[in-house]
């Protein structure tokens, strides 16, 4: 598959909020700092946008955009994108066994949908939520920042299991992060995004070798400095 943005705008009727346009055939990094434009970006794409923003979309791919169904999102923390005092089995919109064969997708003991969130561990329930969304069988999976409120070991784990489900459930992957770092090994893409302008993109490892823009040298000497290298 292929998706490819040929425009999306974003207006405010102040400003010009976002202008970008980029395609990939896997998967795409959008990365830039908070206030960059990343999460009007995914908003847009999930039908999510507030009334008081004008949006210009053209997309081109195999599938309508569909929150829910064709489109889903793996949100920034687990702990507050399920509800705390219901079980999880009851928070899958799919029948029970086929619940389990998802959560065991994603390397959890099927058991586990008859405890409550608050009885798991954030890289736990980061998993339910990838089981969730994989459920609808998604063609465009957003991941936005999916390992930012995780510990060293989930997010490496988090990061691994995505790369692996995606080789094995097959889905185009949008995932929008400030850490050029988390990227590195799971995106063949990306996009460097400031101000809601794309100031440069390009397969992952020539941007990250050979980049062309301070901005885009800055994040990568933030990203890579604190980096945890894995065995």
């Amino acid at each position: 598959m292929s998706f490819t943005c040929r425009e999306l705008v974003i207006k405010s009727k102040q400003k010009e909020l976002v202008n970008i346009s980029f395609g990939f055939e896997k998967s795409f990094a959008l990365i830039g700092q908070s206030g960059s434009g990343k999460s009007l970006t995914l908003k847009a794409l999930l039908g999510m946008l507030p009334g008081s923003l004008d949006l210009h979309m053209e997309i081109d791919c195999d599938y309508e955009l569909e929150k829910g169904k064709t489109v889903c999102i793996v949100p920034q923390n687990p702990f507050t994108a399920l509800s705390p005092l219901t079980k999880i089995k009851k928070q899958f919109f799919i029948p029970q066994d086929e619940a389990r064969r998802y959560i065991s997708l994603v390397g959890l003991e099927t058991d586990i949908i008859e405890r409550f969130p608050s009885e798991l561990s954030g890289g736990q329930l980061q998993r339910v939520i990838i089981a969730m969304a994989l459920s609808v069988k998604p063609k465009l999976l957003l991941l936005d920042e999916p390992t930012t409120a995780l510990d060293v070991k989930s997010k490496n784990e988090i990061l691994e299991l995505i790369k692996k489900l995606q080789n094995e459930v097959g889905f185009d992957m949008l995932f929008v992060t400030h850490d050029i770092a988390t990227v590195e090994e799971i995106c063949d893409k990306i996009g460097v995004i400031k101000e809601g302008k794309i100031m440069e993109s390009g397969n992952m490892k020539e941007v990250l070798s050979n980049p062309k823009q301070s901005y885009t040298k800055a994040l990568i000497e933030a990203g890579f400095k604190n980096r945890e290298f894995r065995e």
